[in-house]
Formats: structure tokens, sequence, C-alpha cells
């Protein structure tokens, strides 16, 4: 058998074409993500950057009230409209805290803001209970609109996301903020960072459930956490990151402060790529621009 010279092994190595070197070492630089499921996109083109169990059906906990908010404002009920909170919106289910004491009366866009961005069940469970024909109409409509989103692995039981039988997959989750983000409430509402009501003689502050929202680092269009213990910390943003729209999701982050560090990673991540791109392209006298990531299915492994 004849042995192979070991100058044209390394003449074969440093002949492979520049773009299968290129990827490997973007491949070596995909960020570790701790959270079980997630999916990165390219909000215009539909480009898949990243994903990690990305088809895996899992509780959502909060997100829910994303689907909430659209078929709210898609049936066009009046904002102006008095809600009241009753003894129908308290969680007797977990028993989860809430400021809106029973009998608060607030506008139907007020109760929709403190629902996406204070994540206010008890908002969103009046929501529910204002919509035509009540609460099992509300959910039948979720579950209608995320038919016709194409949501296959998708399922609601209640407007709030207390229910742990409220699932869905990381890849309905992009779709869903795709779609949510066509409705300028949503954005604004999910975005703000505080907001203050009058309940009685009482003015009352809520803040935004993502500290993300207030850092300046961040340029965030659509934001929503969730937490129930089936469903782990969860969180969906659209953001602008190295020129581009990204929808990211993250489901079953395990820590307090997991899903903030994928989302970091993430952008530290893609805005590392942008750069390596940029200047290899600069390098090679080529035109700024460009995709700098893979379009890769996403990957099976667990993580």
């Amino acid at each position: 058998m004849k042995r192979i010279p070991a100058s044209l092994i390394v003449l074969a190595v440093f002949s492979m074409p520049a773009f299968a070197r290129e990827r490997g070492a973007a491949e070596a630089h995909e960020p570790v993500l701790k959270s079980q499921a997630a999916m990165v996109v390219d909000q215009e083109s539909g480009e898949i950057l990243l994903g990690k169990n990305a088809q895996s059906k899992l509780p959502i906990a909060s997100l829910t009230k994303l689907m909430t908010a659209i078929v709210t404002l898609d049936a066009e009920l009046d904002p102006d409209e008095p809600v009241t909170i009753t003894k129908a919106d308290v969680d007797r289910l977990r028993g989860s805290h809430s400021r809106l004491q029973v009998g608060t009366t607030l506008t139907r866009d007020a109760m929709l803001h403190l629902a996406l961005m204070a994540s206010e069940n008890r908002a969103a469970s009046a929501l529910a209970s204002s919509y035509p024909g009540g609460k099992d109409s509300c959910v039948l409509a979720m579950n209608l609109k995320a038919q016709l989103l194409g949501m296959t692995g998708t399922r609601f039981e209640d407007g709030t996301g207390l229910s742990g039988r409220n699932v869905s997959t990381a890849q309905d989750l992009a779709k869903l903020v795709r779609a949510a983000h066509a409705y300028p409430k949503i954005r604004d509402y999910t975005t703000s960072a505080s907001l203050q009501v009058k309940v009685g003689r009482r003015a009352m502050r809520f803040g935004n459930t993502n500290r993300l929202t207030r850092s300046s680092r961040w340029d965030i269009g659509l934001s929503k956490t969730g937490y129930i213990a089936e469903a782990g910390r969860c969180l969906v943003m659209q953001v602008t990151l190295a020129g581009r729209s990204i929808i990211i999701v993250l489901l079953d982050s395990w820590g307090k402060y997991t899903r903030v560090g994928d989302a970091t990673r993430i952008r530290q991540w893609l805005e590392f790529a942008s750069s390596r791109s940029a200047a290899h392209r600069f390098s090679a006298g080529l035109p700024a621009g460009g995709s700098v990531a893979s379009n890769r299915e996403p990957s099976a492994r667990s993580g």
C-alpha cells in the first residue's frame, strides 16, 4: 500500500474552498444555549439561523397572551369599553398573585397593555371573559388563528397561559411572533418600560417583565416572557441585530437568568458573524452586506 506524502496532505488541507473553511468557523462559534428549545429566524427571509429542539411540543406559559391579544384585536372590540376583574378571573389553579383586585375596572385597552407588558394574568383572563361569547369562544378563536398561521404543533386551553396544557413548539412560536409583530399595539405594549393606571383613587405603576426592554444595547420590536413550573422560563422577541430583523424563541430555560443569557449569547454570535463576514468581504474587495449565518435546518441535538 502506497503512503501519501505528507506534503500532499498539507496541500489538500490548505486547498479547501474558502466557503467550507468559513462555514466550519461559523459553526464552531455557534452559541451553546441552555434553553431546552430555541429558534432564531431572519424575519424578512424566513431563513433559519439557529434551531434547537425546534419541533418539540412544550408548555408555553404566558407566551399564550400574544395570541389572546391577537384575537382580541382581530375582533375589533371597543378599546375604551370598561372591563372589570371578577372572581372568575382569580387564579384558582396556581394561586398566582395579582395587583388587580376583584372589582377593578379599566378600559379594554389598559387591560391589553397590562396583559402584554406586565403579563398580568387577571387582565388576560378579563380580556378572554369579555370576548364575544366568553372565554370558551376566545380559546376557540385562538386555536383557529393558530391553524390559520400554520402552527400545527400548538394547542390553547386558556387565555392566560396558566394551564400547562397550552403547548407549542419553537418553530410555531416564531410564526406567532411574526404575526403578532404586524399589530402596532402589540409592538408598543410589549416593549413599553412601564404603565401607570388609576385604580380607584390610587395610581399604580406596572413594569415590563423583560428587563432587556430597558437596555440601550437592545433594539427590541416585540417582547413576551412566560413562566410556570412546567414551562420553565420562556422568552420570545423580535429584535434588530447586525442590521437584520431577527425573531428569537427560547423555551424552558432552567434558571432565572438563563433566557436572558441565551438571548445575549445569540446577539453576540450574530454580531461576531456579521463582523467576520464584513471583514472577509472587505479583504476580498467585495461590496459590504450579505448573509452572515447558515441556513441549516434545526438540529436535533438536545444541547
